[in-house]
This record gives C-alpha cells, sequence and structure tokens, in this order.
C-alpha cells in the first residue's frame, strides 16, 4: 500500500456528531437512551419505519398500473395477511411453563388468562404449538404490475390538514402532519386524539418529545402510568430494536428499557401491550452444553431434565414474528418436496460443469435448499450454474440485491439481464422481473438462485421462500463477511449456523491487491499488501476538515488524473450521515466542487448524483434529469422515476458519498473510504470488510482513526442479533 504525502491547506476540526445512527441495522444493541436512531430523511434510506403502511389492494393496483415501490408494499401487506390467516389456523394452546417463575410466570399466567376468556375484550397470541406439515403451499396471489415512473403519492390532502390541526393543538410541528396521517391511516387525526402517544409511530419522534405533545392534548389527564404511554413506549422500543435488526427482545431486555424510558411499572406496561395483541410473547427452549436431546412428541419418555430445561422468553412485533415463522416453514417445505422427476437432467447439468460450479449442482440436484459461501469472484459458481440450468430446459432465475449485482451478473453470463434469467429481488416480488405465476400464485421456476443472500431481511426471505412451487430447488448464494441485511433478521448467517442443508464453499479467490487486502480483512487481518499500480492508496489525516476536503481532492482531481477513473465512477464510503465528515457534509462539499448550483428544487440541480429510497431500506442510486410541477425527475438504473415534490425531503438524497449499508451489493472502479476521528465506535470488521470491498480497480482510505482501524478488523465481529430462526428450524433438522 502506498501513503499519499500530507500537502494539503490546515483546516479548523469539525466537531464530531456522535448522536446519530451511521447505518439502518448497523448491527447495533437496542438505541441506548438518548441515541437518535431515526430522524426526518434518514428513514428513507437506513429502512426506519414499517415499509407496509397503506397501499392499494392487490386487483386495483394491478388495474391501475401501480409503480415499483406500490406494488412491492402491496405485496408485503398480501403477503403478510396470507401468513396470518394461515398461522390464525394453526395456533393453539401451550401447555408449558410450569418451571417458570418471578416476572416470567406471571406474564405467561396474563396470557393464558386472556386466552381462557377471563379477558374477552383483549387478545394475546401465544407462539403456535408444532402443527403437522401441509403438503403444498396456500396460493400466493400477488398484483403483478407493469413498472409506472411516478412514485407513489402520500394521503389526501384532508386528511393532512385534519391531523396537522392536531399537531397543532398539542404543540407539534405540523410538517410531521403528512407522515403521521400515512402511517396511522384512515381516521388519523381521531387516533392521535384519543392517544396522544401514537405519535412516537412516525420515524423520529422520541418518548419525551411524545410525552409533551400529550400534555398538551390531555391537561390533567397526562400521567406517566397511563396504560396507553406505556403501550406505545413498548412498541417504539421493539420498533427500534428491529431497526438495529433483531426480530424481538429478550423481557428483561425490554423490561429494563421500558424502565429507562420512565415507564413506572415495565412488567405491567409489556402485558398490556400483549393484551391489546400489539406484541406477541413466544418460550423458547435453550439449549445448554450437555443438555439432553429432546424427547420426540409421545414416546412417553420425557424425563425430569427435559422437563427443566430452561426458556428464553421474547417479545417481538407480530409481522417479524410472523415472517420468521413463515420462512421456517416455507424452508422446511422446499426441504421436504424435492422434485424427483428433474432428477436426470440435474444429472446432465452437474456433468457439464467444473470445479466449484459442478460441487455446487451436485448439491442442488439432491437437495431443495442449498448455501453457497464465497467472496465477488466467486459469483461465477452460481452464475455458471444459471446458465447451465437454463440450457438444459430448466426454469432457473437469479435475483441480485441491486440492479448493478444485476447487471454484473449479466455480464458473467454474456448478455442483457432479461436474456439471462437475472433480475433484482425487489423486482422479482413486485412482478416486473422474472417468470410468472402459475393459477396457485407461485413462481414458475424449477430453480431460484439468490445472490447478496446475507441482504436477504426476514420480511422479505418470507416472501421469496413462499413464492416457490413444491419441487423447486433455492440456492441462497452471498460472501459471509459483508454487513447483514438492513432489515431485522441475519437469514443467512442463521442459515449456516442451523446447518439444516449442504453448503458449499467457494475457492476461488478475489484476485489483485484489492482481493487479497479484503480476503485477510474477512479472517480478521489488516495486512500490507503491494499495490504497485496504485491499486490501494493510505490518505493521513489529522481532523474531520481535512478528511472532507482530501475526499473531494482525490474523487474530482487525484483519482482521474493518476487512476484514469473519473469522478462520476468514483463513490465515497463513510460511517454514517451526520458529523463533521459524514454523508451530509460530503455531499455538500462534493456537490460544491463537482455540480454547483442553486439548489432550487429541495436542493438538487440537474445532474446531481442522488440515491433514491423507494421503500425503507433500499437505497437506488440515480441523477436528477430536471425539475417541474409533478417533481423531480430522475435516472435510475432500471429507467425515468419522478419522485412527488412532498416525497423528495423523505425519499431523496444527494450521493457522491454513502454508508456502508447503502453501498452493500454494488460496486464502482473506485472508492474512497473516510474513516474520520468521530468513527471508532462504528468501525467493525463487517463495516471494514464492506467498504473496502466495494472497489473493483482503485481503494484510497481517508485514515483519521489511526490505531483503531486494524483493532476494528482484527477484535470487533458484528454485533449480535436477537432473532428465533435457528430455533425454529430445531424441529425440521430433527
Amino acid at each position: 500500500m502506498s501513503t499519499e504525502p500530507e500537502t494539503t491547506e490546515n483546516a479548523e476540526p469539525g466537531a464530531p456528531d456522535t448522536r446519530e445512527t451511521p447505518d439502518r441495522g448497523t448491527d447495533g444493541d437496542v438505541p441506548a437512551e438518548g441515541t437518535d436512531t431515526a430522524g426526518g430523511a434518514e428513514s428513507a434510506d437506513d429502512g426506519e419505519g414499517a415499509a407496509a403502511e397503506g397501499g392499494a389492494g392487490a386487483e386495483d393496483g394491478a388495474a391501475a398500473g401501480l409503480s415499483e415501490a406500490e406494488a412491492e408494499l402491496a405485496a408485503q401487506r398480501i403477503e403478510r395477511e396470507r401468513i396470518e390467516r394461515r398461522k390464525a389456523e394453526k395456533r393453539s394452546r401451550i401447555e408449558s411453563g410450569g418451571k417458570l417463575s418471578g416476572t416470567a410466570a406471571d406474564l405467561l399466567a396474563a396470557v393464558r388468562a386472556v386466552e381462557s376468556g377471563e379477558k374477552p375484550t383483549a387478545t394475546v397470541f401465544a407462539e403456535p404449538a408444532p402443527a403437522p406439515r401441509r403438503t403444498a403451499p396456500e396460493p400466493v396471489r400477488r398484483p403483478q404490475p407493469a413498472p409506472a415512473p411516478v412514485a407513489p403519492s402520500g394521503p389526501a390532502p384532508e386528511a393532512v390538514d385534519a391531523v396537522r390541526r392536531v399537531l397543532t393543538e398539542g404543540g407539534a410541528p405540523d410538517a410531521l402532519a403528512a407522515q403521521v396521517a400515512a402511517v396511522l391511516g384512515e381516521g388519523a387525526d381521531t387516533a392521535l386524539r384519543e392517544d396522544p402517544w401514537q405519535l412516537l409511530r412516525v420515524a423520529g419522534v422520541r418518548p419525551e418529545q411524545a410525552d409533551g405533545f400529550a400534555r398538551a392534548l390531555l391537561g390533567a389527564g397526562c400521567a406517566p402510568d397511563d396504560e396507553r404511554r406505556g403501550r406505545a413506549v413498548t412498541v417504539w422500543l421493539l420498533e427500534q430494536a428491529a431497526v438495529a435488526g433483531h426480530t424481538a427482545l429478550d423481557l428483561p431486555t425490554l423490561t429494563a428499557a421500558l424502565g429507562r424510558q420512565g415507564v413506572p411499572d415495565p412488567d405491567a406496561a409489556v402485558q398490556a401491550t400483549l393484551a391489546e395483541g400489539e406484541a406477541l410473547v413466544f418460550q423458547d427452549a435453550l439449549d445448554e452444553p450437555g443438555a439432553p436431546a429432546p424427547q420426540a412428541a409421545g414416546t412417553g419418555e420425557d424425563t425430569d431434565e427435559e422437563q427443566e430445561r430452561p426458556v428464553r422468553v421474547l417479545v417481538g412485533l407480530e409481522r417479524y414474528a410472523l415472517a420468521e415463522e413463515s420462512l421456517a416453514d416455507g424452508l422446511a417445505r422446499l426441504v421436504n418436496s424435492l422434485s424427483q422427476e428433474t432428477g436426470q437432467v440435474w444429472e446432465t447439468v452437474a456433468a457439464g460443469l467444473s470445479g466449484g460450479a459442478a460441487e455446487l449442482a451436485r448439491a442442488v440436484a439432491g437437495h431443495g435448499l442449498v448455501l453457497h459461501t464465497g467472496g465477488e469472484a466467486a459469483r461465477a459458481e452460481p452464475a455458471a450454474l444459471l446458465g447451465a440450468a437454463r440450457a438444459a430446459g430448466l426454469r432457473a432465475f437469479a435475483v441480485c440485491h441491486t440492479a448493478d449485482g444485476r447487471g454484473r451478473l449479466a455480464a458473467e453470463l454474456g448478455g442483457v439481464p432479461a436474456e439471462r434469467g437475472v433480475g433484482t429481488v425487489a423486482g422479482l416480488l413486485s412482478g416486473a422481473e422474472g417468470p410468472g405465476r402459475d393459477t396457485d400464485g407461485a413462481l414458475e421456476l424449477d430453480l431460484l438462485i439468490v445472490l447478496d443472500a446475507p441482504q436477504l431481511d426476514v420480511e422479505g426471505a418470507a416472501m421469496l421462500v413462499e413464492s416457490l412451487p413444491d419441487g423447486a430447488r433455492l440456492v441462497l448464494s452471498g460472501d459471509p463477511g459483508v454487513l447483514w441485511s438492513a432489515g431485522p433478521g441475519r437469514v443467512f448467517a442463521d442459515l449456516l449456523a442451523a446447518r439444516v442443508c449442504p453448503q458449499t464453499v467457494s475457492r476461488v479467490p478475489d484476485p489483485g491487491p484489492l482481493g487479497e487486502l479484503v480476503s485477510g480483512i474477512g479472517i480478521g487481518e489488516l495486512n500490507q499488501v503491494a499495490a504497485p499500480g496504485k491499486e490501494i492508496v493510505i490518505v493521513p489525516v489529522r481532523d474531520a476538515g481535512e478528511a472532507v476536503h482530501r475526499t473531494v481532492q482525490l474523487v474530482a482531481d487525484s483519482v482521474p488524473r493518476a487512476i484514469g477513473i473519473p469522478a462520476d465512477q468514483t463513490v465515497v464510503i463513510t460511517p454514517g450521515h451526520g458529523g463533521a465528515a459524514g454523508t451530509r457534509a460530503l455531499n455538500a462539499a462534493l456537490k460544491e466542487r463537482l455540480n454547483p448550483g442553486p439548489g432550487r428544487f429541495g436542493g438538487f440541480d440537474p445532474g446531481d448524483r442522488i440515491v433514491y429510497s423507494p421503500v425503507p431500506g433500499r437505497a437506488v442510486p440515480g441523477v436528477v434529469v430536471k425539475a417541474d410541477a409533478e417533481g423531480l425527475h430522475l435516472s435510475c438504473a432500471d429507467g425515468p422515476v419522478v419522485v412527488p415534490r412532498e416525497r423528495v425531503e423523505g425519499g431523496v438524497r444527494h450521493g457522491w458519498a454513502l454508508t456502508a449499508h447503502q453501498a452493500v451489493g454494488a460496486r464502482w472502479p473506485a472508492a474512497v473510504v473516510v474513516l474520520p476521528g468521530d468513527a471508532v465506535q462504528v468501525l467493525s470488521r463487517p463495516w471494514v470488510y464492506t467498504a473496502f470491498g466495494r472497489a473493483e480497480r482503485h481503494l484510497s482510505v481517508v485514515h483519521g482513526v489511526e490505531q483503531a482501524l486494524p483493532k476494528a478488523v482484527a477484535d470487533i465481529p458484528p454485533k449480535p442479533r436477537t432473532t428465533r430462526l435457528q430455533t425454529l428450524l430445531r424441529p425440521q433438522e430433527a
């Protein structure tokens, strides 16, 4: 690695802003009190908030010609409704918990009291007992609209005006009116007046702000022990946990967080939330070293040790709990419904391949679910499998996380994506890409390959799996070293740990100095790598102000002049949006140098690089074309998009500088990774691995964290996420 000499002028140090969450799903724990986890425009591309609010019905949407974003939201809503119906059929009383005591026992007693009818007006959902496997998937009917260039508009103006009056009465910013109306839906003004703490459902609103709003509306009727406040804060904490990647929380963790938020009786707040059906409670058995294996049901051989196995009491939001259970059921269905009709064809496919691709094909031939791991170069193996399967007459399709990944995979196959059976996850789920569906709503596929599998959250994974017919084969392929999904869950990591299906590991190394550097980071080593062609350059900086200055210099001058890569093919990656060297500060400086202008339309001008978020958790790069009365016109990978004026602030950002989560799944000829001094607490091995791995030909590191970088690579793994998928897969493994 070479070091660029320090020749820059002195700049004033920037004040680091450590209050902002750098990335949605940056593998964090439940956000600590006082941490700004969401706010305004951040929610657009960090994935905060619920993605399935509102939207037209499936049939009406298909007739009207929805946009891809609307279609994806409608598909998610219909999928959750279908999952809920199926879970309702399976739900039954659980006779367990006899060995619980204290809070856990009280909580379970409260749940059972509601189930028995002692509290007829309340609803509590308990974890269902195992049910017999169904032999065929329930029909999945989703809209298949053609993509439209206009982004979805907001709620009706009358509804927004009604909410604005309530907000003004309570002293809250009326700028929140559109968000509140969209989140709370029809009758939002009435709901907000009856329960002011519903304001917490809006991304960026914190409990102390909702408390002030409630005091203004309720006056003397507002009290800290108000049951409505306890329920709202409980749901808010679970939503914040989902932002950090958890699908559920341990009960002690949740009650402790409620205490920090000033809830006088956390246990009562949790019980009230469960009674209203706003969350679910689960008891998951814990496996201890040396503990006896559970006996098969009905053998009559249960031992005292088994009865006394410890359990973990978890609380989670219904949408993620049902998605995780649906995913486990769907994976088991694929494993158990393997079709033997195409066995001879699969033997032919495997015979025509070699190396890792042949090994992968042989695994797929005999199993309904296969996991494949490897770096960037390893993508050639599932690409070869896709090409061979399609050549053999099998209905095969592959999806990637981003449009850039789709293009790279199609190039690997030597054609355009549509001709080579390649799309994106979002495009396949919305119906804009991929094969048609049969009369039951299942995709007409024999093989689905999902690349960038670590980016699948539980909801997206559940929708994909439930869309596959019986007998289809599923390959999940990805690099386990990159950051996990922006949404809740760690699907790929959980499946690897559960070991419920074959796993093939690619032995194809990533080439060149960049491949050597990134491969070393993946095993915890930050090595000195020879870079004779200036593939890797380290630029030391003293403070955040100098970091911004040197970044602009690299993008606009040094990299184009010395490496031959123009500015529009270079990405800047930094840990967070806030701070003196976050995406906002860097994008402002890069815009001033590369595309100066007055920013007449929400701060944007024609030619600005942007990142557009059609739904929370997705980041689509593009360029501003123009602005008019219709909104902001963008040119994105999938075609033109018009973002209405009212959605620009929350859905569009400048895109010269991105966070690592926004950049994952895509690659650029050159990458400039900025590590200011205030980024130390954010750095981890997956973050560094992901950021450095975005470069194809050249990597510049603006380095201001000194020894914190090698320490992060060597010692800081991803923070754990609380999920239930491994537990749900255990019965299938047995």
